[in-house]
């Protein structure tokens, strides 16, 4: 398992981001954010979505090149 000293500052960011989320997610009662009903209108999901994108393009921006 990584420890924090190799991670970069997205990568930390993405793994805060995963806590909170899998705390929601604990809360809600679901084992997937798709099964809750607040999924359109969850600001810690979008977090999420967000850091995971952070984190791929190392917060160079831009778009999604598949």
């Amino acid at each position: 398992m990584m420890d924090d000293i190799s991670l970069d500052e997205w990568e930390i960011a993405l793994k805060a981001k995963l806590k909170e989320l899998q705390s929601c997610q604990v809360q809600q009662g679901v084992k997937s954010c798709l099964l809750c009903s607040k999924l359109h209108n969850c600001e810690i999901r979008d977090s999420y979505v967000h850091a995971v994108y952070s984190s791929m393009n190392k917060g160079a921006g831009g778009g999604f090149e598949f």
